[in-house]
């Protein structure tokens, strides 16, 4: 009996310390209106980790939450059928701290009845959540063949490609990546998710010359977005040229004065630099218009660890 007790109390002892190891990620999947995205699948990946992903699905809110995951920085990335895939770095943390709720942004994926060809609009949808399924699944090549079969009943559809770059870059096919991006601006030249993809391919790639000569002819376009000045400062910043990379910065956030990686960005360098205070004015920043973001997460992180550095 002494034995039974002894066994059943070292179980609860192991299961409350791994317990206290395991983190939570909860968050949201909105479309680009603002409007909840209903089973969309959510894929952590952590290569340093055991188990190294999970996987979730979102509620008719938008909601998911994943457990179990140890602390450290995992890539989130979130899909849908019919919209292009959203994600980025979390920093996760361990109970009982506790990570702030992240939200992903799902851009539709716009349909013209024009795109449809001789396809129904029925077994064009279904062809590309099975495409998705493949991409969710990590099933690259098969995901590749299955989007360009819907590329080929439906040529109009070229915004396709961004997904076909996707896989590509999945697979560090770099160059195979920009073609896929060549080939939907083709058909748009101004499209701003094919510019940025391009850089950041280069960038991956190694050419810091042409990710950054990319990116600047992107930022001299009328409409350039948020994510082409973050990114040029993100380049900016690899070469060390760091008062260009605020110059950047500052730009993206003029863009969107909601965002939280620009101001993160900026406490980041404020921070390398030694100037504490101006570090600190970022990350509260971050908090204050971004806070259920990732950067919203890390700034807490940052202003707790300065606390206690006083």
């Amino acid at each position: 009996m002494r034995v039974y007790l002894l066994v059943a109390g070292l179980v609860a002892v192991l299961a409350a310390n791994a317990a206290a190891q395991a983190g939570r990620v909860t968050g949201v999947v909105k479309d680009d209106h603002g409007d909840p995205v209903k089973g969309a699948t959510i894929i952590a990946e952590n290569p340093d980790a055991s188990p190294t992903s999970f996987t979730a699905s979102t509620d008719e809110k938008g909601r998911f939450g994943i457990i179990g995951l140890r602390s450290g920085v995992w890539q989130l990335r979130a899909s849908a059928p019919g919209y292009a895939s959203d994600g980025g770095e979390l920093n996760v943390r361990t109970m009982p701290a506790v990570t702030a709720p992240v939200t992903l942004t799902l851009q539709k994926l716009i349909v013209p009845p024009s795109a449809l060809g001789s396809t129904a609009p029925k077994d064009l949808q279904a062809a590309l959540a099975s495409a998705d399924a493949l991409y969710n699944n990590q099933k690259w090549d098969e995901a590749i063949v299955a989007y360009n079969a819907i590329l080929e009943r439906s040529p109009s559809l070229s915004v396709i490609n961004l997904q076909i770059a996707a896989a590509y870059r999945n697979q560090k096919a770099f160059d195979s990546a920009i073609t896929a991006y060549n080939q939907l601006l083709k058909v748009d030249p101004d499209n701003g998710k094919a510019k940025v993809g391009i850089a950041m391919t280069n960038l991956e790639k190694g050419d810091l010359d042409m990710a950054e000569r990319t990116l600047e002819t992107a930022a001299q376009t009328p409409g350039a977005t948020r994510e082409v000045f973050y990114d040029l400062g993100e380049v900016k910043l690899a070469r060390s040229r760091s008062d260009d990379a605020v110059k950047a910065y500052e730009r993206a956030a003029q863009i969107d004065p909601t965002w939280g990686k620009p101001p993160f960005a900026l406490g980041r360098m404020a921070l390398t630099k030694g100037d504490t205070a101006a570090a600190r004015k970022y990350f509260q920043t971050v908090i204050d218009i971004d806070p259920v973001s990732p950067e919203g997460a890390q700034a807490t992180t940052m202003l707790r660890q300065l606390d206690q550095l006083r």
